[in-house]
């Protein structure tokens, strides 16, 4: 195929950004760990690139005064995996950008790439839903927030409309007595997840007061099971048969496919075990044996 010449964009603020992708054929450019490989293997042919890079604060990680941790969109894994600042009940957010790939994509990659890209089995998309998670989004109308139990949409697909950026992920303000953890099953260290799991657990008097469990990587988009999540509520988080009933539950409701990473039994088989784990973790920081 011979040779296009792409339009490319470096503009220094998010509205000039959102200007230059109203035009057709334009694609916002994060660290291009999704993109270059697509535009190199001819899947995607933009006709304009428009660069986040050049915008001031875009890579910031920051707390607010009432505890809210927002991650701009431009932060790399590799900061978000070292950010002190995301902990407590948001831990799972930090733990996943450590496993993503390896030290090279993590040092190149963004949150908001990831997010935007909406790979079924990335690790970011569950993470921010258990620890209930908000996108802010910039676009041609404006600005706007979006939970991230509704961001996604399908495999690959998100809420996001045309020209549309995500500009940061806000996670919400966590409390004494509250963790996260985040684990995932992948055929090779640094591959995409053949299932993963984060968990968002709040103890009080040695019993679960609330929990947030998300799953990836087994349904076309990221799921929680609130009645299952609800049902653990006001036991041990210790309980092994109540956790069964919760890991249970999300095996039911799975839809998995089946692919070169894992059949869709082989998923539903190794996904309470996963969440078992994933809940027992966050109960052990809580206790104090996993700081």
């Amino acid at each position: 195929m011979p040779f296009r010449p792409i339009d490319f964009h470096e503009p220094a603020s998010l509205d000039e950004a959102v200007a230059l992708l109203a035009s057709a054929g334009a694609r916002c450019l994060a660290g291009g760990a999704s993109l270059v490989p697509l535009m190199t293997a001819g899947t995607v042919r933009p006709e304009r690139l428009v660069s986040l890079r050049r915008i001031p604060g875009l890579d910031a990680v920051t707390v607010g005064a009432d505890g809210t941790v927002t991650i701009g969109a431009m932060a790399t894994h590799a900061r978000v995996a070292a950010c002190d600042l995301i902990g407590g009940g948001n831990a799972a957010v930090r733990e996943a950008a450590g496993q993503i790939a390896h030290p090279a994509i993590r040092t190149m990659g963004t949150m908001g790439g990831v997010l935007a890209f909406a790979e079924p089995s990335a690790d970011y998309p569950c993470a921010v839903m258990a620890a209930d998670a908000t996108v802010l989004v910039r676009g041609p109308a404006g600005s706007r927030t979006i939970s991230a139990d509704g961001f996604f949409v399908g495999a690959m697909a998100t809420v996001l409309q045309p020209g549309e950026v995500v500009e940061a992920l806000a996670l919400p303000p966590t409390r004494p007595g509250e963790a996260g953890a985040y684990l995932k099953f992948s055929r090779v260290d640094g591959d995409f997840a053949t299932a993963c799991v984060a968990v968002r657990l709040a103890v009080a008097d040695g019993t679960v007061t609330a929990v947030r469990v998300a799953v990836g990587g087994c349904a076309p988009v990221p799921f929680r099971v609130p009645a299952a999540e609800r049902a653990l509520v006001g036991s041990p988080p210790t309980d092994a048969a109540a956790v069964d009933r919760l890991g249970a539950a999300y095996a039911e409701a799975a839809d998995p496919p089946s692919d070169f990473r894992g059949s869709a039994d082989f998923r539903r088989m190794i996904l309470p075990g996963l969440i078992g784990r994933a809940v027992a973790r966050a109960a052990a920081k809580l206790a104090g044996a996993d700081r």
